[in-house]
């Protein structure tokens, strides 16, 4: 379909759908970031377990997805074009070399741009009831000596709507819910920002502990619950 996107399942008027921004690790051959091959496994490359549970929503759960298909170290889609962190020269404590002095309007043009331009089209054609910002966090990060004990996370800038009746719900699965945490909508939430808030579109920005996303069975776990917790949202809100 796409270097920038994949798009899984067909959005039905009034339904869910689900956007994963930083779902995938993949480097194009022509770019060389020159970082160690392990990396492009760690939580700096990729949002772990989201490509998944998105694959899942989409085909056993009718939630159609709008899927990354390449690294946020090689563009950010989840940051304002201007952003210093849209083409990272370091990411929590690890330099990205081949980021110094990258052609920033080129990777603007070849990634952000059309990953933003097809989302919006895609949207516009499904006036979804709810859209499901999906992300992942690192139980700790390698920069910070502060731990992360929440299990999910319920992100949201100026609308909130969709988060005050999810967070009671996601709590009452006896999950540890941070409530805009591990970090604050208010200051990272390009996507919905640009796609759902200045739409007037409810959204449900998720963040999950990525050590509780790695195998099959969590997937299809996680697949199952946010399905629930997104119906239930999408019904409270109509």
């Amino acid at each position: 379909m796409s270097e920038v996107f994949r798009q899984l399942g067909t959005p039905v008027t009034g339904g869910i759908v689900c956007v994963a921004d930083h779902a995938s690790n993949r480097v194009p051959a022509d770019l060389a970031l020159g970082i160690p091959a392990a990396l492009l496994q760690d939580h700096i490359a990729i949002d772990i377990g989201t490509e998944a549970i998105a694959e899942r929503l989409a085909q056993n759960h009718a939630i159609p997805a709008h899927i990354a298909a390449v690294s946020r170290l090689v563009c950010d889609f989840n940051r304002e074009e201007e952003a210093a962190g849209l083409v990272p020269e370091t990411s929590d404590g690890h330099a990205i070399p081949g980021n110094r002095g990258a052609d920033r309007e080129a990777r603007l043009a070849r990634f952000h741009r059309p990953y933003h331009t097809a989302l919006a089209a895609w949207l516009a054609a499904a006036e979804p009831a709810l859209v499901l910002s999906l992300h992942s966090f690192t139980p700790r990060l390698a920069t910070s000596a502060e731990a992360r004990p929440w299990e999910i996370g319920v992100l949201y800038n100026r609308d909130d709507r969709a988060a005050r009746i999810a967070i009671p719900l996601l709590a009452a699965e006896g999950l540890n819910v941070g409530d805009n945490l591990p970090y604050s909508g208010r200051d990272l939430n390009y996507t919905m920002n640009r796609h759902a808030e200045s739409a007037g579109r409810p959204y449900l920005g998720i963040e999950i502990r990525q050590d509780l996303a790695r195998t099959p069975g969590d997937h299809a776990r996680w697949a199952a619950l946010l399905a629930d917790i997104a119906q239930r949202v999408a019904s409270a809100l109509a």
